[in-house]
This record gives C-alpha cells, sequence and structure tokens, in this order.
C-alpha cells in the first residue's frame, strides 16, 4: 500500500514538473543572446529561467554573480556597473548546464518606441541611408510586432549587427555613437497608428479613470478578442487590416513588446507617438461597448496621462533616472493662425498645436527633455522625410543630459514677457544669438489684447529679445508663438535650433 502511494506521489510530481515547466533547461531572457549591448555605468541585471533551487552563475567582464533559482524557476542577477568595451566579448551563465554568448559590447542602450513616424524606414529617408556605409559600433534589437492578452515574460526578437530599420532610430544611434564615442545598442519597439494607450500597462487604470472604463469595455468585447485569437493563431500572417486593428487596441503591445524589456538596463526611452491621440476633448466622454474602441485621449488631455506614463515606466525599470525623450509632432495640416480650430475634428487643423503644447508638459518631470520639431514636417503628408535634423537633436539631446556633454540641444524657450505701453518684449532661455534663419523679420508671433482677438505681430529682434507690437492691438497682453498645424516660423539661436512654441494666455484658456 505505501510502496503504491509513493508511486503514485512520485508520478504526480513528474507530471507536477511537466507542466509547471520545472523541467526546462537554463534559459536567459530572449534579451540575452549574441551580439547585445549592455549599458554602461548603472546595474545590469541579467535574468531568465531554469529549473527550481539550482545555482546559476553569471560570468562577464571579470565579474561572478551567482544565486539560486526560486520555487518558480526564474533567476536574476545584477552586474556591477561596467565600463565601455568596443571589443566584443563573452558571457558565460552556468547551471546544470552552460550557456556561452558572445560578441558583447559595453555602452548605451535606448528603447525606441512610438508608432509610425518611429517606425519609418531608414530606406525611405535618403539622408539618413547615405550614413549606413560609415556606421561602426550600432547593434539593434528588432522587437517583433505582437500582441498578448497578458504580460509576456519574453520578447520576441534578437540583437544583431545589423542596423536599427527606424530612421529616427538608426540616425540618433549614429550621432549618439559620434558624439560620445561609445557603442550604441538601440531596442526598436514601434507600430503605426498605435495610442499612447496601446502601450499602457493595465495597473494604470487605478490612476486613470478614462482608461479603466476602456480597458473594463475591451474585456467585455468577446468579438474582438475572438478577431485578434483568429489573427494570432493564422498560420499565413495577417492581413493588412488585421495588423491594424490589433495596433489600435489598448494594453496589448505593452502586453507582448514593452513589458518582457523590463528591467534591461538601459539609459532611456525615445518616444515618437501623437498622431493617433491627436484630436480634441473637453474632458473625456463617455465610453461605451460600442465606442470605446475610438476613445483614446484627446490631445489637450495628452500632456497629464504622458507624465503618468513616464513615471509608470521608471518604475517598471526601477529607474527613476531613465531619461525619456519626446518627440514634438512636426508641423501638420493646413492651419496657419494663432487662434487653432480647437473643436475641429480633423487633425489636419491647427489644433495640432495643442498637441504639442501637451508634449512639452512631459518637462515638469526630472530627466526628460523635447525634441522640436516645429521647423520641420509636411503640411499635406502625416509622414515627413525630414528625420535627419530630428536624429540629430535627439542625439545632442542625450549627449548633454545622460552623457554630460557641453552641447547646445535647445532652441529659445520663452522666459518672460514685459509691456511697454503698446509693446510686448518677450525674454528668452537658450537666446544667445538670436536670430531668423533666413535673415528676416522674425515670423509666427500673434498678439492679442483681453478680447483675444488674435492678430499677427510685428517682431523685431533687439539684443536676445523680441519686440512684438501691431497697430490692430492698442493694449497687447497674451502672445502666441508658432500656436498652428504648420506654422510658418524662422527664429533661432547661434545654434540654428528653432524657438520652442508658446502661449502666455494658459490662464485664460486651458
Amino acid at each position: 500500500m505505501k510502496k503504491n502511494i509513493l508511486i503514485t506521489t512520485l508520478l504526480f510530481l513528474i507530471l507536477f514538473q511537466i507542466t509547471t515547466g520545472y523541467t526546462q533547461e537554463l534559459k536567459p531572457s530572449t534579451l540575452f543572446c549574441d551580439n547585445m549591448v549592455l549599458q554602461q555605468g548603472m546595474d545590469v541585471p541579467v535574468w531568465g529561467t531554469s529549473k527550481p533551487n539550482e545555482k546559476i552563475t553569471v560570468k562577464f567582464a571579470n565579474q561572478s554573480k551567482s544565486t539560486i533559482t526560486g520555487s518558480d524557476g526564474k533567476w536574476m542577477v545584477e552586474l556591477a556597473p561596467l565600463s565601455v568595451s568596443k571589443t566584443g566579448r563573452e558571457m558565460s551563465i552556468t547551471g546544470s548546464s552552460e550557456i556561452i554568448l558572445s560578441d558583447i559590447l559595453v555602452g548605451e542602450v535606448w528603447i525606441c518606441s512610438g508608432q509610425s513616424n518611429m517606425q519609418f524606414s531608414v530606406k525611405a529617408v535618403p539622408e539618413i541611408e547615405s550614413l549606413v556605409p560609415f556606421a561602426k559600433n550600432i547593434r539593434s534589437f528588432e522587437v517583433k510586432r505582437i500582441v498578448s492578452f497578458k504580460e509576456e515574460d519574453n520578447v520576441i526578437g534578437n540583437w544583431s549587427t545589423t542596423l536599427p530599420s527606424s530612421a529616427v532610430a538608426f540616425g540618433f544611434a549614429y550621432f549618439l555613437e559620434a558624439i560620445g564615442d561609445v557603442p550604441v545598442g538601440i531596442i526598436h519597439a514601434s507600430w503605426g497608428s498605435s495610442s499612447i494607450e496601446a502601450w499602457m500597462p493595465r495597473d494604470m487604470t487605478k490612476e486613470l479613470p478614462y482608461f479603466k472604463t476602456i480597458m473594463d469595455a475591451f474585456d467585455k468585447d468577446i468579438t474582438t478578442h475572438n478577431n485578434i485569437q483568429k489573427s494570432l493563431d493564422a498560420k499565413n500572417g495577417w492581413t493588412r487590416n488585421e495588423d491594424i486593428f490589433m495596433r489600435r487596441q489598448p494594453n496589448i503591445l505593452y502586453n507582448a513588446m514593452i513589458k518582457p524589456l523590463a528591467p534591461y538596463a538601459c539609459r532611456g526611452l525615445v518616444w515618437y507617438q501623437g498622431e493617433r491621440n491627436t484630436r480634441y476633448l473637453s474632458g473625456v466622454p463617455e465610453v461605451t461597448e460600442k465606442n470605446w474602441f475610438h476613445n483614446v485621449i484627446g490631445m489637450k488631455e495628452y500632456g497629464t496621462v504622458l507624465k503618468l506614463w513616464i513615471e509608470r515606466y521608471r518604475k517598471e525599470w526601477h529607474n527613476d533616472n531613465m531619461h525619456f525623450s519626446i518627440v514634438m509632432l512636426p508641423g501638420y495640416g493646413k492651419g496657419t493662425a494663432a487662434n487653432p480650430d480647437i473643436d475641429s475634428k480633423s487633425p489636419t487643423a491647427a489644433s495640432w498645436a495643442w498637441m504639442r503644447e501637451s508634449q512639452l508638459k512631459a518637462l515638469d518631470l526630472p530627466n526628460t527633455s523635447v525634441a522640436n520639431t516645429i521647423d520641420l514636417g509636411d503640411e499635406k503628408n502625416i509622414h515627413p522625410t525630414d528625420k535627419f535634423p530630428l536624429a540629430q537633436r535627439l542625439a545632442l539631446q542625450a549627449a548633454k543630459y545622460t552623457l554630460n556633454k557641453k552641447v547646445v540641444t535647445e532652441g529659445p524657450m520663452f522666459d518672460t514677457i514685459e509691456i511697454n505701453d503698446n509693446t510686448l518684449i518677450v525674454h528668452f532661455k537658450n537666446s544667445k544669438g538670436l536670430k531668423t534663419i533666413n535673415k528676416k523679420a522674425p515670423t509666427g508671433f500673434w498678439i492679442a489684447d483681453n478680447s483675444l482677438k488674435w492678430e499677427m505681430a510685428n517682431a523685431k529682434i533687439e539684443g536676445e529679445t523680441v519686440l512684438l507690437n501691431t497697430i490692430k492691438v492698442k493694449k497687447p497682453l497674451y502672445i502666441r508663438y508658432a500656436f498652428a498645424g504648420k506654422p510658418d516660423v524662422n527664429l533661432v539661436n547661434d545654434a540654428n535650433l528653432p524657438a520652442y512654441q508658446f502661449r502666455t494666455d494658459i490662464q485664460i484658456i486651458n
């Protein structure tokens, strides 16, 4: 009898191990493979799975770190901060078996994420493609575009000596490598027409009621779930419509494409997204099971959500210093007036200015930067090809704020306003060598009195200030600069970096 019980118990334990995956062999996370780049100057977590209660040892760069796997077979060690290395080296991971990873560099690691303008290919931008033959010490991890209903432990992809496919990501890496003289590793995770909600973890529903409403409606939408699963199960890939449908869902891009990346040591994240959220909302409308699909947050509310999103990602990476570089949306649409139609339902209207204002709210947080693109873009094309100067600006900001390089990274930013009779005097930060790029009078300035009837201003540079007036406004009080969809602007500093959009009527219209 006891013998039968013992046999039954042993069989149960074997079955339990098989069904729970405890018989699995040693495996690091898919992020740890040949050709990877590890982050310099900070603790570097290395993790994976193996058998329960097994000793795992990771050796790299004269370091040896050991741990014991948990009852779930998971393990993690932390390497002490590493120095830059342009020479590929090996990492060994040992348990009951041994894994050798080769050609590992140490430098700067950045995640590049967002929607279609981040996905926009190198081949579509001749200026950036021309840099390819001169690239060195740049590696990439292309995250497979996939979704998941649950938070995944592993991301699909691998490190490669192949350059990043994204024009912005590659251009950024190219200039950062040149300025910093360090290897650069890019983890590229983007998907066209995705909203910020697609990249949000489910637990953000606790602080964002509108997101909870969206997720509740999504959970009840059995048809959508079945359609997504059908696409995931398809053996011959997805149709274009299926692709678009999946990438426009909330949360499930985060689950599959971002969650498994944490806490891979990285310097920061470049975020080029916002087009999908560029529409006007006055508060958040009621979300129902029929309309939840379209109710992403609008451009005037986007800034608040963006800041919460940044803070939540930092928690996931256990890194309050993780830098977030936000790409301001470039010029697009026909709007040129200072008073954009904020009730317009068309993203081509001048109302894109409101989204840029929201994106600039990221600067309320430490360790953030916003790459100004107010002078770039295409009136008729939401996917402009002038990515070259954008890549340069992103690299300059990364070099200054994360590598402590003494470089000029931003153009003039509004500081204070002085009223002198019928003239407004604008003072700027970063205004050394204030000038216009075409040597003409500054353009893009509008002024108004208490009526908020905006009139184009006559503008004149005086030292490091701009003087504004017009006979149409006798007692001017407020200013709007570049507050349009595709503004006509020419104001720069001595580094030829453009002035940032601003308005001074924030307390009046918010």
